[in-house]
């Protein structure tokens, strides 16, 4: 089978790396990649929103099967775009067409069906730069602190907790008049804020059988103690000690199963990947937010925990035969820890050669996020430079060793939190 996985960061070197051991996988593509991919699979230099170039290749390399890995071409309508496409039609995609990406793509379009759906979720409101008045009394109504969120995407910063109401107005400005995240911020969304502790359950459903993959907590901000700007993600834990067998059970009963159903009733033709945030409060689940692709760096510790074939399992989905087949997950532990360029999320360099991630313990897996090669060096590229993975008995084994990693690894400028996954043990 000929794979094309779209996307370049390490939520797309993990799915590499774990399609590459299936034996039905003959050859592997990345669109556009990173360092990483490159030694897995052959990197493909095509942006992954420009779907003419991405047909073409596909055509031309007798691509059976696509993977999107980030949500900016579910969003801009890929699937649509193959559906709608004689020669590429035939060509089976993992990912959802672009009314279904609006539960991503629209931050008022998932509150709208939540509350449709009877799903548990945050009390909020929906404001644009006309009703601006009424958002900033809307605001007044709730405790502080309150959650301001750009309706549409914006790289993962576009949510803002307001300790204070002179902060939320402000912060209601930038987005609305100043046009802060453009037209993501066109609308945004108002909402109280919960006060728990996060988790994130992921789906993979053919639209109608699913399974559910392992759950993941993740660490969002970029200083130690959950403190400063809201990052891509800092680093992830899977399993998580309090998420139960019953648990579970609840979150398929009152969440994942209304949700699909909800998504049938609007006539959504779902094939893909659900992520689903969580926070729990008082033992209640409270929906946060849903994504329509894996997250990153949750990839980088759900992927490793699954010992099925992967492969099988996307081919499965793409065929509308996922009923036919179960999910086995590695009772082991996995988690990961995000080496991030200094500055980051705010403006940082790129270009610092990296070192000691080729000679790292066995049980540690390097997934490269923002690298690229340069001659024999490899180089840093973005934000988020790379993802180091262990896997071990316990949590507290793997975080051990990827802290151990994280000191290994080194670039001008590196950053990583140093307490990840401390707040669960």
């Amino acid at each position: 089978m000929n794979v094309l996985i779209i996307g370049s960061g390490g939520r797309e070197h993990a799915f590499a790396w774990k399609i590459a051991q299936s034996p039905i996988c003959d050859n592997l593509y990345i669109a556009s990649g990173n360092a990483g991919t490159a030694r897995i699979g052959t990197n493909v230099a095509i942006k992954p929103t420009d779907f003419e170039k991405i047909g073409r290749f596909c055509r031309d390399s007798d691509i059976d099967l696509v993977l999107v890995g980030n949500e900016e071409p579910l969003v801009k309508g890929i699937v649509d775009y193959f559906k709608n496409d004689n020669s590429l039609k035939n060509i089976r995609i993992i990912g959802t067409d672009k009314q279904g990406a609006q539960l991503e793509g629209s931050k008022d379009f998932a509150k709208n069906f939540m509350n449709k759906n009877n799903i548990l979720t945050a009390k909020s409101e929906t404001f644009t730069k006309e009703s601006i008045q009424k958002a900033k009394k809307y605001i007044d109504t709730l405790s502080l602190p309150v959650v301001l969120k750009a309706d549409g995407l914006a790289a993962g910063k576009g949510v803002v907790i307001a300790h204070s109401k002179e902060e939320a107005t402000k912060t209601l400005d930038e987005m609305l008049l100043d046009e802060k995240f453009g037209e993501a911020s066109s609308k945004v969304v108002i909402e109280e804020f919960l006060d728990g502790i996060e988790v994130s359950i992921f789906v993979l459903t053919d639209g109608k059988d699913y399974v559910l993959l392992p759950e993941a907590k993740d660490y969002k901000q970029i200083g130690e103690g959950n403190t400063g700007l809201n990052t891509g993600g800092m680093g992830a834990v899977s399993p998580v000690p309090f998420v139960t067998e019953e648990f579970i059970k609840n979150a398929e009963e009152n969440i994942v199963k209304p949700t699909l159903k909800g998504l049938q009733d609007e006539n959504i033709d779902y094939c893909g990947f659900i992520f689903i945030g969580l926070m729990v409060v008082k033992d209640k689940a409270y929906v946060l937010e849903y994504n329509v692709r894996m997250g990153d760096p949750e990839t980088e510790v759900v992927l490793p925990r699954i010992a099925s074939d992967f492969l099988v399992l996307l081919d499965a989905t793409s065929k509308k035969e996922l009923g036919k087949h179960t999910i086995k997950v590695s009772k082991k532990a996995a988690t990961t820890i995000m080496l991030v360029s200094g500055g980051y999320p705010e403006s940082y360099q790129t270009g610092k050669v990296i070192k000691g991630h080729g000679s790292l313990p066995k049980n540690v897996i390097a997934f490269h996020a923002g690298t690229i090669d340069d001659d024999s060096r490899t180089l840093t590229n973005g934000g988020r430079v790379m993802a180091l993975t262990a896997l071990a008995d316990t949590a507290q084994e793997a975080l051990a060793a990827s802290n151990h990693a994280a000191e290994l690894v080194t670039f001008e400028g590196k950053y990583y939190r140093k307490d990840i996954g401390k707040d669960l043990f």
